[in-house]
């Protein structure tokens, strides 16, 4: 009798739980499923002149400069900050720097210095806002034609152009960022980007899989050294550093090297057009070209397309560039680009 009553009170208990359990159940499947709110992903954009991704688009166009390279201007001040620099003869062995600034503007550009008639086709083609310092004679033809929007030292002395005191004329000369907006003011020109040119970049993932070793590279204008330059490529940062008359090219501003995803060399039809040595260069009828990248080179050719430089590779597309700082040097057809290049690998070389 008392095995009976346990037995019936462990069935009762047994029978208690199922129904707990099935109350229990249907209560929690009658509850609604909240949706899972998944993080809106950020809008990414890349900045046209170096590729590199930012979560505002540009909007303020290109301003380019013309930058003194003699060798009492360097170390340079703000070239480190610029998307794009352009190497190229002013008069005689003397190289000028042309920057182009879009996607970073630095507190103060310099030491500035005059125009040359390519210098102005090159700012025109990008749409830039030019800087300059002084002039030659077709240069200050063109800039006084209105080819391009401009501000210039010879007229904004002591204003726009402040006088370093450190240095002496003509290599103290500097454009000061602040002033930007009031120097495009003043000349009636607008800094908004409406020429939307920009570069083709390779993925984060892509990797240049074609081409020559060449971690060590020699960019030769004449027997003077003062303006030769050695680019030398880490493969840790993927960048290449820069030296001119055996001294590391840094910023004036920063202290540091500048570091630069590509480097590229297209050959130009050269002509000396006075006494002075000043020169013509043809930056319109495209050529041979050399591109340095992540430790490869390869041969490739430059084509003028509606007033852009543009790499363009042997198959007709245009070359992808690494995201990141670029730049570009012009040299003679004469002597060529072969005879103006050289490059290496410098483990083979130890």
């Amino acid at each position: 009798m008392f095995r009976k009553k346990t037995l019936l009170c462990v069935l009762a208990s047994i029978s208690l739980l199922a129904a707990c359990g099935d109350g229990s159940e249907k209560s929690i499947s009658d509850k609604p499923i909240e949706p899972v709110q998944e993080e809106p992903k950020e809008i990414l954009y890349p900045t046209p002149f170096t590729g590199e991704l930012i979560s505002n688009e540009i909007t303020m166009r290109p301003v380019i400069a013309t930058i003194n390279n003699h060798p009492a201007a360097r170390p340079q001040s703000g070239i480190a900050s610029a998307d794009v620099v352009y190497e190229m003869l002013a008069e005689g062995d003397v190289t000028r720097f042309l920057a182009l600034f879009q996607s970073e503007i630095p507190d103060s550009i310099g030491p500035i210095r005059s125009a040359r008639s390519y210098f102005i086709e090159l700012a025109d083609g990008l749409d830039a806002f030019y800087i300059a310092h002084g002039f030659s004679p077709e240069a200050k033809q063109m800039l006084e034609n209105g080819i391009v929007d401009n501000i210039n030292g010879m007229y904004y002395d002591g204003s726009f152009f402040k006088r370093s005191k450190d240095r002496v004329a003509p290599h103290n000369s500097y454009f000061m960022s602040d002033n930007l907006e009031a120097a495009a003011e003043k000349v009636n020109a607008s800094l908004l980007y409406q020429k939307k040119v920009s570069y083709t970049y390779y993925d984060d993932e892509e990797s240049v899989k074609v081409g020559a070793q060449a971690d060590r590279i020699h960019v030769r204008y004449s027997n003077n050294e003062n303006f030769n330059s050695t680019y030398s490529y880490d493969p840790v940062s993927n960048t290449y550093s820069r030296s001119s008359g055996g001294t590391v090219t840094t910023d004036l501003l920063t202290g540091e090297p500048i570091k630069l995803s590509n480097v590229l060399v297209l050959e130009m039809d050269h002509q000396v057009i006075d006494n002075k040595g000043r020169r013509e260069i043809d930056i319109y009828s495209g050529g041979r070209a050399y591109i340095f990248q992540q430790g490869m080179m390869r041969e490739l050719r430059w084509e003028n397309i509606d007033g852009v430089l543009t790499a363009v590779e042997i198959d007709g597309s245009e070359a992808k560039l690494m995201p990141g700082k670029t730049w570009i040097h012009f040299v003679p057809t004469n002597p060529g680009i072969a005879t103006s290049v050289t490059y290496s690998n410098s483990e083979q070389q130890s």
